[in-house]
């Protein structure tokens, strides 16, 4: 059973691995897990992912690949030995990249004996409204795309999606499955302005609609204390779980 603390995420967007190990040490006894995304990765390299494992750290890794088939299984071995937690692919790079990625990683797992991530596909960006959608070709709208790219995740045989809070249930109602795990980005305060993300709703709001997992990055980051902005989250995270 997992408890409040385990589902928040703290995205380490930050420019140096001196600020991520500061915010780790802060807030490791606080969240459960840390994601590490292009801008932190770039900078630091896979040794930022080795060294928050190694200090006792979960991680999800943000990387979004997108590619042709056989560069993302690729890609997808290495992150799975790297020990990562959960890792992402676009799922709109097609169900041939989805299941080459799939079947790398239960094969590498299995023959090299490393514990197999969580691997979960990206739907679409929380910055994508249906305007930015039509100006790149999809017609849908964002909640049947949204249903489509999730269904096509779980018929590959991937773990779950990286899916807006508004689009929960949507994906609920896709994939019935309780295992297939939704990770969920777009989380603001209710006082904490929205940013460059579109789709957006509180930790609680979340929760009681099924999110596993939340992503949190400004709102903690940029907070006067990052450890009193999570602990926050936290409580209102517990404030949405069953009672």
């Amino acid at each position: 059973m997992q408890t409040a603390r385990d589902k928040l995420i703290v995205a380490l967007d930050v420019d140096t691995a001196n600020r991520a190990f500061d915010l780790f040490d802060s807030l490791r006894d606080v969240v459960g897990m840390f994601k590490i995304g292009s801008q932190l990765f770039t900078a630091a390299g896979p040794d930022i992912v080795r060294k928050i494992l190694a200090k006792g750290g979960r991680v999800f890794l943000d990387l979004k690949f997108h590619d042709i088939p056989n560069t993302v299984a690729a890609a997808s071995i290495e992150a799975a030995r790297l020990g990562v937690s959960i890792f992402n692919v676009h799922a709109s790079g097609g169900t041939e990249m989805m299941t080459r990625a799939a079947e790398a990683v239960s094969e590498t797992a299995k023959r090299e004996g490393v514990p197999k991530p969580k691997v979960i596909a990206v739907t679409l960006l929380t910055s994508l409204d249906s305007a930015a959608l039509r100006q790149i070709g999809i017609s849908d709208d964002a909640e049947t795309s949204v249903a489509n790219l999730a269904r096509a995740a779980a018929t590959c045989g991937l773990d779950g999606v990286v899916a807006s809070p508004h689009e929960i249930q949507i994906v609920r109602a896709a994939v019935p499955n309780p295992e297939f795990i939704i990770v969920t980005p777009g989380i603001r305060p209710g006082c904490v302005a929205t940013d460059d993300q579109r789709r957006v709703m509180t930790a609680a709001g979340a929760i009681r609609a099924g999110a596993d997992y939340l992503v949190v990055g400004r709102p903690i980051l940029d907070a006067d204390d990052p450890v009193a902005a999570a602990n926050s989250i936290v409580a209102e995270i517990e404030g949405g779980l069953p009672s």
